[in-house]
């Protein structure tokens, strides 16, 4: 798609060439009308017997052969000049990125664009920028705080946008309200042009093709958006070969969030991208797990340990509790209550308010 600048590149040099070829003609003729000729001037410098009288020619024809020079030559100046105003006009405008938005130092206030229902319970919630080819300006991997004033005290959450830079003038958070929640039960009562104030980026996790040869990950509820933002940077990245594997559990099949695009990602990727779905009330005919993530379910799903795999974890405390067990158990390291990069393991509890 193209953006602003280069069509403003574009315009600049068909309008300065199409300006320089009518100036061109309008000079030339300007030229021959008062007497002068193009050719003439351009060889003044040479004795006269040589403009007019060349080895072999006669002076008309040497002269048309000016002429026809002239008007060839001109088209060329008018080129040249084009491709270089062009140039600079590029180089000065055509490559301007604009700063990303986010500062880890300061609030800032954004406005509610757009609610996208997924279910009864959980939305995409779509933020304006303050431009529309601004950038949000968060690393794949890390998250942002969200912080808004309830009853009388500032409340603060870390939430991951599902977005990801490639999406100009805009952030989506997908928040699952819950009826006792805080900063969530906030955001789902916001009416279209309704701000929250958001600071980041924040984390020590930053993503990168080079980073690790599997990741696994296991994921419950609005634990797959750090999730999802990896897999969706990984997977339409064609020099990123890492291979990802993911457990998402979830109580119902209904509560499987974003699984048409999950499934889709795991289709057109099959050689690198799988995922295995656990319900603990699973409907007649479910082919994914029944109940807990088990340890069964990790070792079959999860990649080795191995200094060059990774697995990561996002979803309730109780869950993570569990599958901290399971992991030690087949040899994986302990995560650090604060993730590190160069962790094995790594795990971020979702507040469930």
């Amino acid at each position: 798609m193209v953006n602003r600048y280069q069509f403003g590149f574009l315009a600049s040099f068909t309008v300065t060439f199409v300006s320089l070829v009518a100036l061109a003609h309008f000079i030339n003729s300007r030229l021959n009308a008062a007497g002068y000729r193009v050719g003439d001037l351009i060889l003044i410098g040479l004795p006269k017997n040589i403009t007019e009288h060349s080895a072999g020619g006669t002076p008309n024809g040497d002269q048309n052969m000016i002429d026809v020079a002239s008007n060839m030559y001109a088209p060329l100046v008018a080129f040249v000049l084009a491709v270089v105003t062009s140039a600079v006009i590029y180089l000065k405008f055509g490559n301007k990125k604009r700063k990303p938005v986010l500062d880890p130092q300061t609030w800032q206030q954004f406005s509610l664009r757009e609610k996208i229902v997924v279910s009864p319970n959980t939305a995409i919630y779509r933020f304006a920028l303050p431009h529309p080819e601004d950038v949000l300006g968060l690393p794949i991997g890390q998250h942002i705080s969200v912080s808004a004033e309830i009853d009388g005290k500032d409340i603060m959450r870390s939430y991951t946008p599902t977005s990801s830079d490639d999406d100009l003038g805009h952030f989506d958070l997908l928040i699952k309200a819950y009826e006792k929640g805080n900063i969530s039960r906030y955001v789902s009562l916001l009416k279209i042009g309704d701000n929250i104030r958001v600071k980041g980026p924040k984390g020590q996790f930053k993503y990168h093709p080079s980073l690790s040869t599997h990741i696994g990950m296991i994921a419950g509820g609005t634990g797959i958006t750090p999730m999802l933002q990896i897999i969706r940077a990984a997977l339409k990245n064609p020099l990123d070969r890492t291979k990802l594997s993911l457990i998402y559990a979830n109580v119902n099949i209904e509560d499987i969030l974003l699984k048409k695009e999950l499934d889709q990602l795991a289709a057109s990727h099959a050689n690198r991208f799988t995922v295995f779905y656990v319900l603990n009330n699973a409907p007649e005919g479910w082919t994914g797990g029944v109940g807990f993530v088990s340890k069964e379910q990790i070792e079959k799903y999860m990649p080795p340990t191995s200094d060059n795999n990774k697995v990561l974890m996002c979803g309730p405390p109780p869950m993570l509790s569990a599958m901290k067990k399971y992991l030690a158990e087949l040899n994986y390291p302990a995560p650090r209550t604060v993730s590190k990069l160069d962790d094995q393991v790594g795990r971020h509890d979702i507040v469930l308010e």
